[in-house]
């Protein structure tokens, strides 16, 4: 096990820079998550910490020992891939084996080793099979095994679950929890999902362009977005952005308005005109069942574009008139709507997130 360390890391491809200034620590025997859309430059960190790529600058340390210029092989590091790469000719014992042997492990040892891991991944009766006599989860098993009898000091985990079906994907995703809960490695994992981010991590690396956009525990993040990229891809479904603009006291939104609370009203200090995105999460919006207003300004009517029953509660999709701009938001499981009905929502306004219009970062406010 050991601490990884990245320092002002690039990686530049040309003109074209596929990661920029990238800096963390990750503890010993944490588990992180890179996160972030498509192209952001995940798999490029983990690949520049694997040794498969070299970064253009910046320094590289694996428990205090720099190694920007140790080869891959000698850094003492597995990784999981999304297509598994096991070898197709030899059996799961044999797959098992194979980083062992090419250590020239004693053999008692690597029988010792590939009987633990195949026990605590539930494939002991698998041992025999070849990968083409396996489903996809117990090949992606087979795959995190391999890499986990080494005993490497460093884990590192490109997409792994993404070849896999809903139910088999949430099942594998506990048992990689448990499994690196168990076995306390040096764990970096890279996704898209944000599900799996959120779920997995004791710490989050929200990336976009090749820049980090935020680190932090995933309540931390979920609960206070460092700006409306993190705010609108962490979070299913995601926070809802609205566009704002202040006029006495009040937002207004496609010529509706929205209360401010008096102290944000305070530390804010608006100017009239001034623009606004205003956040806030679906679970922070309800359906009025009051036909009275009382205070007009508390309340947003929507019409319903879509609605979808998850058993618990449903989802609904509304939009505000005269605009593109939707709002998530859900409703008991008995509610009974349609699309194209009109409600009325209250937005829980202790829960307002502000972010700037220009820079979309999020504005900071005392508690």
């Amino acid at each position: 096990m050991a601490k990884v360390s990245l320092q002002d890391i690039n990686r530049i491809y040309g003109n074209v820079a596929a990661i920029e200034n990238i800096t963390f620590d990750v503890p010993d025997g944490e588990f992180w998550v890179l996160v972030g859309p498509s192209g952001c430059g995940k798999s490029t960190i983990l690949r520049t910490i694997a040794g498969l790529e070299t970064a253009t600058r910046g320094k590289l340390y694996i428990d205090d020992q720099l190694v920007n210029n140790i080869p891959a092989r000698q850094r003492d590091i597995a990784m999981v891939f999304q297509n598994y790469a096991l070898y197709p000719h030899m059996s799961v014992a044999e797959n098992l084996a194979f980083g062992l042997k090419m250590r020239q492990a004693d053999r008692a040892l690597i029988q010792r080793r590939v009987q633990e891991v195949a026990r605590s991944l539930n494939i002991e009766h698998l041992l025999k099979r070849k990968p083409k006599q396996l489903s996809g989860g117990q090949q992606q098993r087979v795959a995190l095994g391999r890499a986990i009898a080494r005993e490497p000091k460093v884990f590192l985990l490109d997409e792994p679950l993404s070849n896999l079906d809903a139910q088999l994907r949430d099942d594998t995703r506990a048992e990689l929890k448990q499994l690196q809960n168990r076995v306390a490695i040096t764990t970096i994992y890279v996704t898209h999902d944000q599900v799996e981010a959120m779920t997995l991590a004791d710490k989050i690396v929200v990336l976009k362009d090749g820049r980090i956009q935020q680190i932090g525990t995933p309540q931390a993040i979920y609960q206070n977005p460092a700006n409306r990229m993190v705010a609108s891809f962490l979070g299913s479904p995601p926070m809802n952005i609205i566009p704002v603009t202040y006029s006495d006291y009040k937002f207004i939104t496609y010529q509706q308005t929205i209360a401010i609370p008096s102290q944000l009203q305070q530390q804010l200090q608006p100017t009239s005109g001034e623009h606004f995105d205003l956040g806030i999460r679906p679970e922070h919006i309800s359906i009025s069942n009051s036909d009275t207003n009382g205070d007009l300004q508390t309340y947003l009517t929507v019409e319903v574009i879509t609605v979808e029953p998850l058993g618990k509660e449903i989802l609904i999709k509304g939009q505000l008139s005269d605009s593109l701009t939707t709002i998530d938001f859900f409703a008991d499981a008995n509610w009974s709507g349609k699309p194209g009905d009109y409600l009325k929502i209250t937005l829980d306004s202790n829960k307002f997130h502000l972010f700037t219009a220009e820079t979309g970062n999020r504005i900071e406010f005392a508690d």
